[in-house]
């Protein structure tokens, strides 16, 4: 009996996550003879109708990760047995190493259609290999940091939690999740080794099983304080209310106990957190907080925290982990240069914009976001600040740029301050948020029609 395959992607094994035809090509390319430098640029075209703005995230982590592509001797001996690869070829594969340069956006950073996430610079094989791997990577944590950074704007400053592992897609996803959450600002997630790999404050209170194995709640609230001085209680396996009142007759029976929250996770939660403090506040209690969740996006969120609402702590699951209301974002990786030459795809709807690119980002003079500049890369400079930077030189890493990318919490909260209103609000819409080419670009875009 065939054993079964691994559960997870092993790193080792990243060199394969790739499309067939990625390979097929690879195997055309060295047989032609191909191998002049190329520049393949990330992007997208179109914002999701529900985003004025994506939060680019996983782009340092994809050109880290590319650098150190490995094709294992068991890798070629699979190729080989699918009689699509010549002994030769793949050969030269297993020597394979990344040579380029991969320029990357920081992460954490507000981007926008047609602007670059990353560019790879390499002979044509090399950046040709890496298209469906970065994309990838690239897809899942700017989709999921951009769903977390509109949490984060809703909040207003409340703390957000992940709760949305078990719904997430697949393990892999639920764990670089938490890498986008962080990056984006949430306070803390339930999912243990995303929390512990990525360095996100692990958060968690019970379920209602624990309630329900107890013979009543008082007993369960009683063990459980026991157990974790200080923790969160759910509060609404029966009635929430009557749960409240039970737990504040606890607490004033035995005062030793110590309880740091509740948790509101069903019914009309404004209602019910606003008669909840009351019932806390009344009987002294006032320190112990409110954390709510079931069903929550930035849309209740907003909702809850425009009224004012008493809660504490906001958790969100699946709405979160499965980035529901903007699925998918439609990642171009394309070819814009080879051997010096622009190049640009011109099909009906699919234009891409020709040659190595920089952005340039100005502020206003309250530092608010003020408009951005595409430009080719060595084109006089614009004004405003270049964004993308070299992480990854002739295939090695700057170990200091990717220091950097730990930094994308501080960033973000920073740039969050920055977004003019028509970015920071949670309506569909145009943004209207001022984007141009810089002169050479343009012109060399419009010969290219």
């Amino acid at each position: 009996m065939r054993a079964a395959p691994p559960l997870q992607v092993a790193d080792d094994d990243l060199a394969l996550l790739t499309d067939l035809y990625q390979l097929t090509m690879l195997q055309a390319y060295w047989k032609e003879g191909l191998r002049e430098r190329a520049t393949f640029s990330l992007y997208f075209r179109k914002l999701p109708d529900t985003r004025r703005f994506m939060l680019a995230c996983g782009q340092q982590h994809a050109a880290a990760v590319a650098s150190r592509l490995r094709f294992q001797p068991h890798h070629l001996e699979h190729l080989a047995a699918t009689g699509q690869f010549e002994a030769e070829f793949l050969a030269w594969l297993g020597e394979w190493r990344f040579s380029g340069d991969i320029w990357t956006l920081p992460e954490g950073t507000p981007v926008f259609p047609n602007q670059p996430l990353l560019e790879v610079e390499a002979p044509i094989a090399e950046a040709q290999l890496l298209e469906s791997l970065i994309m990838n990577l690239v897809q899942l944590e700017t989709l999921l940091a951009s769903k977390a950074v509109r949490l984060v704007l809703a909040a207003g400053g409340r703390p957000l939690v992940d709760f949305g592992m078990r719904r997430m897609h697949g393990v892999d996803a639920a764990v670089r999740g938490v890498r986008a959450y962080r990056s984006a600002g949430l306070a803390g997630t339930s999912n243990v080794l995303g929390g512990l790999r990525h360095d996100l404050p692990l958060r968690g209170t019970m379920a209602h099983s624990y309630i329900l194995a107890h013979d009543s709640e008082r007993e369960a609230f009683r063990a459980f304080l026991r157990h974790y001085p200080g923790t969160t209680l759910l509060v609404d396996t029966y009635d929430t209310l009557d749960g409240v009142r039970d737990l504040i007759a606890l607490l004033d029976a035995e005062p030793e106990l110590r309880l740091g929250a509740i948790r509101l996770d069903s019914g009309d939660l404004g209602a019910l957190a606003k008669a909840s403090r009351r019932l806390l506040d009344d009987a002294g209690h006032t320190q112990v907080k409110i954390v709510a969740s079931s069903g929550l996006d930035e849309h209740k969120i907003a909702a809850l925290v425009a009224q004012g609402v008493p809660i504490d702590v906001f958790g969100v699951g699946t709405q979160l982990g499965a980035s529901a209301d903007a699925p998918v974002i439609d990642l171009s990786y394309k070819l814009v240069e080879y051997a010096g030459t622009p190049r640009s795809k011109r099909s009906p709807g699919k234009l891409n914009l020709p040659g190595r690119k920089q952005v340039y980002r100005r502020l206003d003079e309250r530092g608010a976001l003020a408009g951005d500049t595409l430009a080719l890369r060595d084109e006089a400079a614009p004004s405003g600040t270049p964004l993308l930077v070299a992480l990854v030189k002739g295939g090695r890493l700057d170990t200091e740029q990717m220091a950097l990318a730990e930094q994308a919490p501080q960033r973000v909260a920073e740039t969050l301050q920055r977004l003019p209103a028509s970015l920071r609000t949670l309506e569909s819409g145009e943004s209207g948020y001022p984007l141009s080419l810089a002169p050479e670009l343009a012109r060399l875009a419009e010969r290219q029609r």
